[in-house]
Order: C-alpha cells, then sequence, then structure tokens
C-alpha cells in the first residue's frame, strides 16, 4: 500500500487516468471473456471481449457480437457496469466509494476529476461530484420506467423492464448498446413515437453536458443569467438537433422520426432507426460531420464537442471580419480557448486520418466512406458503423480499440503521457510565416 501510494502521488495525473480507464477495460475483458458470461452454446476470443470492453468503458457501441445473443444475465449485467463505468468516469465512480466510505478527497483526486470532467478551478468539487451521481441516477432510473412503458407491449413485462434498465443506462451514457436479439439495433421499433423519443430525451440529457444542466436549472433557465459555455452548448444543442433533423430528411427516404432520431444519435449515442449502409453518400457525410462535433463538455459523449466547434467557426468568422473581436453573446473569448480548440481539432484529426490509413491498408477491400465513417464513430465514441465492424481482421480492431481508448480519454490526455523533459528556459527569436 505504502508502494502504491507513493507512485499515486508521483504519477501524472493522465497517466493514472489512462491507467484507470485500462484497468477498468482489461477487468472488464477477462469477465465477459469468462464462459460465465456467455449464453449456452456460445464463447468468444479474447480479443473480441476486449473490444466488447473496451467500446462498452469508451461508451462507444461498436460490436462484433450480438450482446443479446452472446450474454447471458451475469454478462449483460457486468456490460452494464462496465457503460455506467464509462460514462460516470472512473474518478467519478471513486469519488462516490470514497464518500460513502466516509472519507475525504485528496487533492491528487481533486486534480484527476478536474481533468476527467475538463473543469476549470477546484472550487466545490465533492459538491459538484455528488450532484453529478444525483442527476445520473436519477435520469436513469426515470428513463427506465418511462421506457418501460413501450416496451410492454413487446415483451414480458419482467423482461420488458430489463431491456428498459439496460436501455436507459446506455442512452444517457450516449454507449448505443441494446440486448435486442435481431442485430439490428431499434429498427424494429423506429415507428414507435413514444419509444423513440424517449430514447431521444435520455441521449440529449445525457450529451447536454452537466455543469450546462446545473447552470439551468440553477439560473431557472433564465438567458442573460447564463455563462458564455451553457449558452454556446444550447445554441450548437438545437442547431445541430434541427439541421441534422432536415438535412437527413432531405438526403435519405426516412420519415421525419426516423430522421430527428439519426440526428440525436449521430453526435455519440450509436443506435439506428435507419440502417446506416442505406444513407446516400452526402448523408453518410453529414454523419460524419456530426460524429467528429459530438457531444457538449463534462457530458457523457464524445466527439471534438460542440464548444470546440463553435469556437473553430466564431474564430473564423471574426478573422475575416475587419473588427475581429472574437466576441459572441456580448462576452470576448480569451485567446487561450481558441489555441485550446485548434489543439483539439488537429490532435482529433491526425488521429482520425492515422486510423483511417491504417484500416485501409489492413481492409483493401473495403471502400473509403465506410472505413472512414467506422474512424469516426469510434473516435467520437458514437458506435454506429455500416456494417463492416465484425468482418474487420485481428489488426483493424486492434486500431479500433486504441482509437476508442484515446476518443474517451481525449487526444490531449494522451498527448500528454508522451510529453518528456523539463521546459526549456532558452526562448528564440519571434518571426513572422505567411499564411495563406
Amino acid at each position: 500500500m505504502t508502494k502504491f501510494r507513493k507512485w499515486f502521488f508521483k504519477t501524472s495525473t493522465a497517466r493514472l487516468l489512462t491507467t484507470g480507464f485500462g484497468t477498468v477495460i482489461l477487468i472488464g475483458a477477462i469477465l465477459l471473456w469468462l464462459p460465465i458470461s456467455h449464453n449456452p452454446g456460445h464463447s468468444i476470443s479474447f480479443l473480441d471481449a476486449l473490444f466488447e470492453s473496451t467500446s462498452a468503458v469508451c461508451v462507444t457501441g461498436l460490436t462484433v457480437v450480438i450482446p443479446g445473443v452472446t450474454f447471458n444475465l451475469f454478462g449483460r449485467i457486468v456490460l452494464a457496469i462496465l457503460i455506467q463505468i464509462g460514462g460516470m468516469g472512473v474518478v467519478l465512480l471513486g469519488i462516490m466509494l470514497i464518500r460513502i466510505a466516509g472519507g475525504k478527497l485528496g487533492m491528487k483526486t481533486r486534480s484527476l476529476f478536474v481533468a476527467a470532467q475538463n473543469l476549470s478551478d477546484y472550487y466545490g468539487l465533492q459538491k459538484l461530484a455528488m450532484v453529478i451521481l444525483r442527476i445520473t441516477f436519477i435520469i436513469e432510473a426515470v428513463g427506465a420506467l418511462v421506457l418501460w412503458i413501450p416496451l410492454i407491449r413487446y415483451f414480458d413485462p419482467l423482461k420488458a423492464l430489463g431491456h428498459a434498465m439496460f436501455l436507459s443506462i446506455s442512452a444517457f451514457n450516449n454507449a448505443g448498446f441494446d440486448l435486442f436479439v435481431g442485430g439490428d439495433s431499434l429498427i424494429p421499433y423506429a415507428g414507435d413515437f413514444f419509444f423513440m423519443m424517449a430514447i431521444s430525451a435520455l441521449v440529449i440529457l445525457g450529451g447536454f453536458g452537466f455543469l450546462a444542466m446545473i447552470d439551468l436549472a440553477k439560473n431557472k433557465c433564465r438567458w442573460n443569467k447564463l455563462s458564455l459555455t451553457t449558452k454556446i452548448v444550447c445554441v450548437m444543442t438545437i442547431s445541430l438537433l434541427l439541421g441534422g433533423t432536415l438535412l437527413f430528411k432531405l438526403t435519405t427516404s426516412q420519415t421525419w422520426l426516423q430522421a430527428w432520431f439519426q440526428s440525436v444519435i449521430a453526435r455519440t449515442a450509436g443506435f439506428a432507426s435507419f440502417p446506416l449502409s442505406s444513407f446516400s453518400q452526402g448523408a453518410l457525410l453529414i454523419f460524419m460531420i456530426l460524429m467528429f462535433i459530438g457531444a457538449s463538455p463534462n457530458s457523457t459523449g464524445g466527439g471534438i464537442k460542440t464548444t470546440t466547434a463553435f469556437v473553430i467557426g466564431l474564430k473564423a468568422v471574426s478573422s475575416g471580419a475587419q473588427h475581429d473581436e472574437d466576441s459572441c453573446f456580448y462576452r470576448k473569448v480569451p485567446n487561450l480557448v481558441f489555441t485550446q480548440a485548434f489543439t483539439v481539432l488537429i490532435y482529433g484529426i491526425a488521429v482520425v486520418m492515422t486510423a483511417t490509413v491504417l484500416v485501409c491498408i489492413a481492409e483493401s477491400t473495403l471502400p473509403l466512406a465506410d472505413v472512414l465513417t467506422e474512424v469516426i464513430s469510434a473516435f467520437a465514441t458514437v458506435g454506429s458503423s455500416t456494417g463492416i465492424t465484425a468482418t474487420l481482421s485481428t489488426f483493424s480492431r486492434l486500431v479500433i480499440i486504441c482509437v476508442m481508448f484515446i476518443g474517451r480519454l481525449g487526444p490531449i490526455t494522451i498527448a500528454n503521457l508522451l510529453v518528456t523533459g523539463s521546459a526549456k528556459e532558452a526562448k528564440f527569436t519571434e518571426e513572422n510565416v505567411l499564411i495563406g
């Protein structure tokens, strides 16, 4: 224990977060690999178990097996727990256990929580952590009850309750897993308005961001009282949902309900109400863009985040204007925020492009659009696929596993692991560079 404490306090925050998620994934893979997790007559390799565990902890939803067919009750419970841990975060789960045991949060634990939740300061962390936990469990409990009502029409009450509980956890944590045996996601229920809207509500709440939800509740949705981040989240969420719905309706043969649902789940949920393989090339490109943008900060979703996309767009517009104020909603955005936004964008593009090239080399017969969709889906922890996941080779699956892991932790966190040495004291002479 003494050695562990010494290692814990000396290790960087990025390394601790990576180790924490990696450990949970490995434990989950072992549990899902064991025969105790499988239905009679079914078994999976350790690589497939590792893929499923990574997808669950990274709340992605990509799967190489049909969970409802392969896993028994124990395996399904393990899968649900992995999704819950992935959505909450290893650090938040640790804080919950510390509080239950009556312990206090140390400075190292606080720094981990700040890094994991993308916070800017250490004020009121313990209270914030408990509020997030309460929000999570309340929404998931209410969601399960709401989903149970329509599912009774398709299953017996007990089985419907099991599906409702699992779907509520999966939807709120933007995981995209389901336990239906057909392997068609939610396509068989695409015409059920109440059911699809309930799933949509859970996905939107999970991807909206805890801090934004708390800010809206605290200020009773009064626009002038909201923080700049919350305002951007609200504008981007509404714009992407409505814009995506309209574009999908125009570029596919979907109903308005299906187009709405695809717009909702494109930003990190991974369910489906319409086969992605039936999308036109234009619709698939729109889907990729929505996936890459993803959810909002401090949420259960992935992607580069809505605020990042907004800030990059703001900089592009303001740079072309004469005033170049970099302001919105009567507030000026700090230059550091633009630097962070472009860093996230560049790192995200680098991860996606590198992984796409590697998979294309290994899977030379697959169309580029299918591979790019799969990689972006993994990076943005979406889980949507054109149907190629189960056909990927061992090398390609390992690449997708790495991309899911990077996408969940964030490319900057992974990059920080590679930083070595100390800061340089020497400063070089500044020189201009021509751009454009």
